[in-house]
Order: structure tokens, then sequence, then C-alpha cells
């Protein structure tokens, strides 16, 4: 188990562990939701809110990426 400390401003450093895992680095928006007495935190996905074709995942072939590359 990994843990970290809060602070008396309510503030925490993430472990170098997590940041790992999660592809964190500096500006990153993080995600927190709650499962009963459990925090489940993710990376907030800011890239796929900028692509209008994130939701489309049947568009997002090879063939499909090299059509629209130079759009």
């Amino acid at each position: 188990m990994i843990t970290s400390k809060l602070s008396s401003k309510a503030q925490t450093t993430i472990p170098q562990p997590i940041r790992n895992a999660l592809h964190l680095k500096t500006g990153d928006e993080l995600a927190y939701s709650i499962e009963g007495e459990k925090v489940i935190l993710t990376r907030f996905p800011t890239e796929a809110q900028d692509d209008p074709f994130a939701t489309f995942g049947e568009w997002d072939s090879k063939a499909d990426r090299e059509a629209y590359a130079d759009l």
C-alpha cells in the first residue's frame, strides 16, 4: 500500500509510483469518485474532450487516422 500525509491546508503530494502509473505531469487534472468508504483517483481525460472523434471508436483504425491526418 502506498500512503501520503495530509497537510494542515488539506494538501498532499501524490507519490511517485502513483504519478508514474497514471502518467501524470504538471498541469494534469485529476478526477475523484467516491465508492462507499473508498476514493478512486484517476487522471481526468482532457485530451479526449478536445477530440471530436474520441467517442467514435469505430473510426479509429490506422487507415482512418492516415486518411484524416491532414484535416
